[in-house]
């Protein structure tokens, strides 16, 4: 393992700065590491060339000390559905195989401003669709904790931003850009031993970033730390004129403090009673309670709390993608762009043959069980409903952030993030893509439908040596505290994942 990858972005850069490292000689041996982990399958396409030159142009800064920022001369990986500039964006599609943007989406394009070399697009769900990385057509991305590669017996990354995940775990990069519609980014960031943020919905512009569930998508931020998971959202928040969704008011950066001036005395945290459900795993219920008692005994307050629509929260959130799914998938006719089918006997039946031909059974599935509940008769039934139970979980979270009398009030709920460890591929495959995903996103996806930050971080391994984590959420724009809160707990259970993923690969 090359002594700088356990090096934060700021020791890193502050190394670039003292000439102790150079960004090109990082660059080229996080290139060389992802041919050797090629079997990882983290990476749909490598920009080897153009990493090359921006590095070069990152150590010429640093030469002229004129750096860009806390991110010039860092590594990051950027998810297949983010539009690249001159580099193909496929979402891991047939539909979009040859599709190359000739723009850059707001989230890639900050943080070329801040000076970040850009490895490559990492692989993904099919548009997004699912919660392990296996639905890919350039296969499927495997965890970096498995205990063997061979066959069926290793241990799925997550998803949909499996790819994301597995490149920042196995040290490819310093960060990695996916996207969250209902937990695409804290999933794998969870079976993969690193820190997942969703930020607030609008904080980060999805301009560029090709839509699954416009009301729930948000670029999501992996990395192995706390703190680099800050230098990221700082380069890459703000209002964006290109997207109306952005929140307006201007951006102020973050800054957490050090450990030993973090008082929790006065931190109130809250533990939803609903999320203790059927299929939780022995394991991460106790990593759960420990971390529990841990923030008790530094003088937090920690009581249980009512989340009562939990449990319709997934049904609804099912509901809700495949309806937008159906509106969303309907540009892919094989005419404006992406595969086009060669019967052209009628543009009914090249609509028809190209849409086949581009999509799996899983996207297929999608559209067509959205278009259904779609339908005149079934509109009100299916949709509107399930537009209602949404803002009764919305105000589920608002009367635990906000409540009428100050002593009910929590200012972070701690929850799991999945149920278990990381499963096996072959016990993965063996279910649907949607029992796959109602058991994945169970904790996750509520803080989608309101629109909440919530964070994913490592907390220990379990008994077979993989990690498990735990959620934090918070109110909107609740991002500083939230982050600080995880930042303390990291400094306490000390889980470090290169670290840690030696050992486990010494035991294995």
């Amino acid at each position: 393992m090359k002594r700088h990858l356990h090096l934060g972005i700021k020791q890193l850069t502050a190394s670039y700065i003292n000439g102790q490292l150079s960004p090109l000689v990082v660059t080229e041996q996080a290139l060389a590491e992802s041919i050797n982990l090629k079997t990882l399958n983290a990476f749909v396409c490598v920009a080897a060339e153009q990493a090359q030159q921006q590095a070069k142009e990152s150590v010429q800064r640093y030469a002229e000390q004129r750096p860009l920022g806390s991110l010039d001369g860092v590594t990051v990986a950027i998810k297949d559905n983010f539009c690249t500039r001159n580099v193909a964006t496929t979402c891991a599609s047939r539909m979009l195989k040859d599709f190359i943007p000739p723009y850059d989406a707001t989230v890639c394009a900050r943080l070329r401003e801040a000076g970040a070399v850009f490895l490559g697009k990492t692989n993904m769900d099919q548009f997004a669709m699912g919660a392990g990385t296996v639905d890919s057509i350039y296969g499927p991305t495997k965890n970096i904790w498995s205990e063997s590669f061979s066959q069926d017996n290793w241990r799925i990354a997550g998803g949909s931003s499996g790819g994301s995940a597995s490149a920042v775990a196995a040290g490819l990069c310093y960060a990695a850009i996916g996207s969250d519609t209902g937990g695409s980014t804290r999933n794998p960031a969870s079976y993969c031993g690193v820190v997942g943020l969703k930020p607030t919905y609008g904080l980060c512009s999805r301009y560029g970033l090709i839509p699954l569930v416009n009301s729930m998508d948000v670029p999501g931020i992996l990395t192995r730390s706390v703190s680099d998971c800050v230098e990221v959202l700082n380069a890459i928040a703000g209002p964006d004129a290109l997207d109306s969704t952005t929140i307006r008011q201007p951006y102020k950066k973050l800054k957490l403090p050090e450990l030993d001036q973090i008082d929790l005395r006065c931190l109130r945290i809250g533990i939803p009673k609903e999320y203790h459900c059927e299929g939780l795993s022995a394991e991460v219920l106790e990593t759960w309670s420990k971390v529990a008692d841990l923030l008790e005994c530094a003088g937090a307050s920690v009581r249980q709390v009512s989340m009562p629509h939990t449990a319709a929260s997934i049904f609804v959130y099912s509901i809700l993608n495949q309806c937008e799914v159906a509106s969303n998938m309907a540009r892919y006719d094989g005419i404006e762009y992406g595969h086009r089918a060669s019967d052209e006997r009628s543009t009914e039946q090249l609509y028809a043959q190209s849409r086949t031909e581009g999509f799996n059974q899983v996207v297929k599935t999608r559209i067509l069980t959205g278009n259904f509940l779609l339908l005149r008769k079934n509109y009100d039934h299916y949709f509107e409903k399930a537009l209602r139970v949404r803002r009764l979980i919305a105000e589920d979270f608002k009367k635990v952030f906000n409540p009428p009398t100050t002593n009910e009030k929590v200012d972070i709920l701690l929850t799991p993030t999945t149920l278990s460890e990381a499963p096996l591929y072959k016990d993965f495959a063996a279910l649907s893509n949607r029992d796959q995903c109602a058991v994945q996103d169970f904790c996750t996806q509520p803080a989608n439908m309101a629109g909440i930050p919530a964070v994913s971080i490592p907390i220990r391994l379990s008994k077979s040596g993989l990690p498990l984590s735990l959620q934090l959420m918070s109110n909107n724009l609740n991002e500083q505290l939230l982050l600080t809160v995880a930042r303390w707990i990291e400094g306490q259970v000390e889980f470090d994942c290169l670290e840690s993923l030696q050992r486990h690969t010494a035991c294995v």
